[in-house]
Parts: structure tokens; C-alpha cells; sequence
């Protein structure tokens, strides 16, 4: 970018941004209302093209009056989509599941015994849900289970764990045309119980923002991509900020995670999580459009441990399942037990329905048809 002041007649490209009216507009209100219906004390949201990174809506409420110059530092109005990192929970189950599949240490049908809990340092790691019995990995998924997370990345190791995240992005340091990112928090000692913990998504903290691009290069073929407001990426220098930016979005688009083989089976497992009986994702199924998805509800941490009422739930979703064009994010910051959540705070029932809104809404803003199996 160059600097102006005063009327300036530039020589540079026009700016050519991939945020869409309609879809950002679908995006906030649907937050608005979210908030309101759980009683949230914040909410973020973005939706992203898998493929390219290219964000099409992004949102972060309650958000900030650029004529209240106040709230320009409130905490409660920061930016939490960029500019917060948070202990995202079971939606990095995605990851751990997607990292012990494409190692070759499990099939979607190999079965993990998940009956007794996972005992490491003097923490116990058990399953809230599960049926107490033994599960294939595709169940761990569906079920969303600790123990089973946590077992497939032990399996794995935790050297190989960490290589994993570090190819998605997820322990880098992570700048848009709109500034920096939040940098992770990973955790400085990692040994067995971290492996365990970070398996789940506790014990490392990352900005909503980065977690989606992670989530797309997952299931768009195993392609890495890294988050862009520009339509078509970095154009040129003038457009991208400089050489750099643009020869590290290069780097970046052009880097394979995963196989393809791989990040199908994890769009197998989404789809499943959203149309089975026992997913933890069938309230945000968009009946036509192949909507996958995945659930986390994480403790906040506080003074000594972490508060048991005070949870950040998410939902990662993707359509269609078969071909994902669009990743959508959710997550509503210390919802309520109210009436439209069945008086709980877990995201299967809040963050999930709130993405299958979205997802109503934007569905034909976007062009994307209706298939009917």
C-alpha cells in the first residue's frame, strides 16, 4: 500500500477485496441474533473460500464505533476472529484425526479402546460421551472423544505431532492485508500429557481466523492456504504490501499437508458428524446441501484450572462435503443456558444451529445448487 495524504492521484492497481455485501451482512446479523438467543457475551464468525483462503465474510461482535474512540481498547470489543487466541476444544479433533489417518497409524475403520481413561502425570483423561465401549476412529470422531484423541496422537508421537501442526500453519505466526494475526500459544513443555490434551484442543490457543485456514487446507484436497481479503490473492506488489508477502502466499498455496486420499476421508467423517443420529453436528445440517461439520465446546481457563460454566463453543463447517468451495466458522463466547440451547452451553447446541443459519442464508447468495440424494 502507499501512502496518502491529501487528493492523490495514484499510479497503483485497484484494491479488489474478496469480502462479499451480502455475505458479511447474512454473517453479523446472524451473530446479533445468536447472541441474544444464548445470552453470549461475544461472538465471531468467518466464512472462507477452501480453496484459495479468500475470505468472503468475517465478523467479530460486539464490535467497535470508530467515532467512540472508548471502545477502541475495550477488551470486550477486541477483535476476537484475529486478534485473540483461544483453547478452541474438540474442533481440533479435526486435525488429530486427519494427522494419525495420513501417518498411516489408523484407517477410519481401525478400533481404538476408548473404555478406560487416559491416566498421565496425575491427570485423568475420561469420555463425557462414548457409550463406555471400544470405537472405530471414524466414532471417535463422530462421538467426539478425549480418550480416543487422545490415544490416536500417542500412537502417533508427539515430534509427529508437532511437524503436523507446524505444516498446517497452526504454530506460525499468521499476517493479513489487514495487519497481524494472534500469534499460538503452544505449549512450552511438550510432553505426553500436552501431546494428550493438545489432541482435543486444550493446552494450545490459536485465533479462530487461523484455525479455519488450517480446517480448509484440510478438506480442500490437503493444499495449504493461508487467509486473504484480496479477491485472486496478492496480485502484485502495490496490492500485497511487498515481494515478501507475496513470495510467502505463494509458498504457502502451492505446500501439500496432506494427501488427498487423507482429507477425504476427513470430509466423510464431517458429513457423517452432521447426518448421523449420534453426531454432535445434525443441528446444523442444510437439508440440499451436503453440510459437514465438527463441534467444540472448551472450558475457559481462570485462577487455578478452568471455569466449568464458562465455555467458548464453536462449529466448523463445510459445504458441499463432497467438493468443499466454502469453510464457515463459528463461535459464541460464554453462552447461556436458555431455552433455545435446552438450557446447555455445549456448541452442538448453540454453534451448530447458528452455522446451519448461516449457511441457509448464504447458500444462494453464493450460487451453490441444491443436490437431493
Amino acid at each position: 500500500m502507499e501512502p496518502v495524504q491529501g487528493v492523490t492521484r495514484l499510479n497503483s492497481l485497484p484494491v479488489r477485496l474478496s469480502l462479499d455485501i451480502g455475505t458479511q451482512y447474512a454473517l453479523q446479523d446472524e451473530l446479533q441474533k445468536a447472541m441474544a438467543r444464548y445470552r453470549a457475551r461475544g461472538a465471531s464468525g468467518v466464512i472462507m473460500e477452501a480453496t484459495t483462503g479468500e475470505i468472503l465474510a468475517a465478523a467479530s461482535l460486539p464490535g467497535v464505533d470508530p467515532m467512540l474512540p472508548r471502545e477502541w481498547t475495550s477488551k470486550e470489543r477486541r477483535d476476537r476472529l484475529m486478534h485473540g487466541a483461544f483453547e478452541l476444544g474438540s474442533v481440533f479433533k479435526l486435525v488429530s484425526v486427519a494427522m494419525a489417518l495420513d501417518a498411516g497409524v489408523v484407517r477410519p475403520d481401525t478400533i481404538i479402546d476408548v473404555q478406560n481413561p487416559l491416566v498421565e502425570d496425575g491427570y485423568v483423561i475420561a469420555d463425557r460421551h462414548g457409550g463406555n465401549r471400544p470405537l472405530s476412529v471414524k466414532d471417535v470422531f463422530i462421538h467426539s472423544s478425549n480418550v480416543g484423541a487422545g490415544v490416536l496422537a500417542l500412537e502417533t508421537g508427539t515430534q509427529k505431532q508437532k511437524e503436523f501442526l507446524a505444516r498446517l500453519g497452526l504454530l506460525d505466526k499468521l499476517r493479513t492485508e489487514a495487519g497481524p494475526v494472534e500469534p499460538p500459544r503452544a505449549p512450552k513443555r511438550w510432553g505426553r500429557i500436552e501431546t494428550i490434551t493438545v489432541a482435543y484442543g486444550h493446552g494450545i490457543a490459536v485465533a479462530p481466523l487461523q484455525f479455519a485456514a488450517a480446517a480448509a487446507t484440510l478438506l480442500n484436497g490437503g493444499v495449504r492456504v493461508k487467509p486473504t481479503f484480496l479477491r485472486g490473492g496478492a496480485q502484485s506488489a502495490n496490492e500485497a504490501g511487498s515481494d515478501e508477502y507475496q513470495q510467502s502466499r505463494t509458498r504457502a498455496s502451492s505446500s501439500r499437508v496432506i494427501s488427498q486420499k487423507t482429507s477425504a476421508q476427513i470430509r466423510q467423517m464431517m458429513r457423517a458428524n452432521v447426518t448421523n443420529k449420534h453426531g454432535t453436528g445434525t443441528r446444523a445440517d442444510v437439508k440440499g446441501y451436503r453440510v459437514g461439520g465438527k463441534t467444540g465446546t472448551a472450558e475457559l481457563p481462570g485462577r487455578g484450572g478452568y471455569i466449568k460454566k464458562s465455555v467458548i463453543s464453536s462449529f466448523i463447517a463445510a459445504f458441499p462435503m463432497e467438493a468443499p468451495r466454502y469453510i464457515v466458522l463459528i463461535s459464541l463466547f460464554e453462552p447461556k443456558p436458555t431455552p433455545a440451547s435446552s438450557y446447555k452451553i455445549v456448541a452442538a447446541r448453540n454453534a451448530a444451529p447458528v452455522a446451519g443459519r448461516v449457511i441457509s442464508r448464504i447458500r444462494p447468495l453464493l450460487g451453490v445448487r441444491a443436490k437431493f440424494d
